[in-house]
């Protein structure tokens, strides 16, 4: 990608934050623009798991919001913000960057609470609230922190894809009173686990080999009818290609079943607390960034290991982070989860396919062994690269974790793309 195209400003954060103007446009055709259609929220709307999160998380704590002033963050259609206002909201900004502030503001007026909530379209990072005119005072030492409850459905694919974090971050740094504010939710975590799904994991080799042999069709009929030899494209048309079905992360809605041992946690994250740092991904070594699986082959397990697949839960509860001790609590917690035990979710589960199988035998224990390093793309501040090291063994079942091995493999190193 040319930097004429460069979807990242020029100290590689989102655009929203700092970008030039062509980079605030490219942010828009690549990232918003899919927000500013109904379809999209239609989408997420009809995800059950989401709302009912959302909805027990806000009604369910009525009394927290009660004439407090709330701030939705890509308030989209304007849902969350509804909700707020009937939880009894003195005051709620409803801050939607893209056209669907207009929708917004005919569902707050169609649902009569426009006298409540107020639409601001604009990024988070550039709007002023009217602070003044509302006859809002702000937190002692700060001139902007009014807020008190900051509600956001920010979470993407493996919870940072898309890093809308960023915009989050910095408006509750900015709006949010510092020791008594809440954020909905207020932590996160992602989880990683080795599962079985081996009809997808051919289904991409399939795709692949069937890109390439029509490559070979394709520069055959180029040379033979039309006298040009294509055949020094080859290799890049081969790693394009090979990007694409093999170094790419899949979308799942994986069952259940198909996970073959306890997830392990690869960051959590407290919203109240958490940093611009902390939402550009998981670095090399950072302690929750390895995993060590062991998988026993039984009756219930028999496999094969076929990919490492990312979700995330998000949790509505107190603040436990010392500067909020004096933060309202909430009697009614509420929590969302992406994994393959809830059932459906738009986000559903991203699958990091292995380049080939690991059996798991009757008798013998596989140990998974390995590390994951994820950074945002360089082209694109909202997407996200992942780099998984990773080494298997087998051994007898009954011997110990450290005994004797039938097997130890070489270290596999695969860097995908989260599209």
């Amino acid at each position: 990608m040319t930097d004429t195209f460069k979807n990242a400003s020029d100290t590689g954060e989102i655009p929203s934050f700092n970008g030039s103007e062509k980079a605030k446009a490219t942010d828009f055709a690549n990232y918003f623009c899919s927000y500013a259609e109904l379809y999209h929220q239609k989408q997420m709307l009809a995800d059950h798991n989401r709302m009912k999160a959302y909805h027990s998380a806000i009604m369910g704590n009525a009394d927290v919001f009660k004439d407090k002033v709330v701030m939705d963050v890509g308030t989209g259609s304007g849902i969350l913000a509804v909700w707020a206002a009937q939880a009894g909201a003195r005051r709620v900004y409803a801050v939607e960057y893209t056209d669907m502030a207009k929708h917004a503001q005919k569902v707050m007026e169609d649902n009569g609470v426009a006298d409540i909530v107020t639409v601001i379209q604009g990024a988070v990072e550039e709007i002023d609230l009217p602070i003044e005119e509302h006859g809002l005072e702000a937190e002692a030492g700060s001139e902007f922190a009014v807020v008190d409850i900051i509600i956001s459905e920010w979470m993407g694919y493996f919870l940072l894809r898309e890093s809308m974090l960023d915009s989050l971050i910095r408006a509750r740094d900015k709006f949010m009173k510092k020791g008594t504010g809440l954020m909905f939710p207020s932590h996160t975590t992602m989880y990683i686990a080795p599962v079985e799904d081996e009809e997808e994991r051919h289904a991409n080799v399939r795709e692949y080999s069937n890109a390439m042999g029509n490559w070979t069709e394709f520069a055959e009929t180029t040379r033979s009818v039309y006298g040009v030899n294509m055949s020094i494209l080859e290799k890049d048309y081969d790693r394009e290609q090979k990007e694409y079905y093999m170094m790419s992360s899949r979308w799942s809605e994986l069952r259940p079943e198909a996970v073959l041992a306890e997830p392990v946690v690869l960051k959590e994250l407290d919203m109240c607390t958490c940093t611009i740092a902390d939402s550009k991904g998981i670095s090399r070594g950072a302690p929750q960034s390895t995993f060590d699986f062991e998988i026993q082959g039984n009756d219930n397990i028999v496999g094969p290991i076929s990919a490492f697949a990312g979700w995330f839960t998000a949790d509505f509860k107190s603040r436990t982070d010392e500067v909020g001790a004096a933060a309202p609590k909430l009697p009614s917690p509420a929590f969302l989860s992406t994994g393959p035990e809830a059932g459906y979710t738009h986000w559903g589960q991203q699958t990091f396919y292995l380049p080939a199988k690991i059996p798991i035998l009757r008798g013998e224990t596989n140990r998974i062994q390995g590390s994951l390093e994820m950074s945002r793309s360089k082209d694109n501040a909202r997407l996200y690269n992942c780099r998984i090291s990773y080494s298997s063994s087998r051994r007898k079942s009954e011997e110990s974790k450290d005994g004797k091995l039938l097997m130890q493999g070489s270290v596999v190193e695969q860097v995908y793309q989260i599209p």
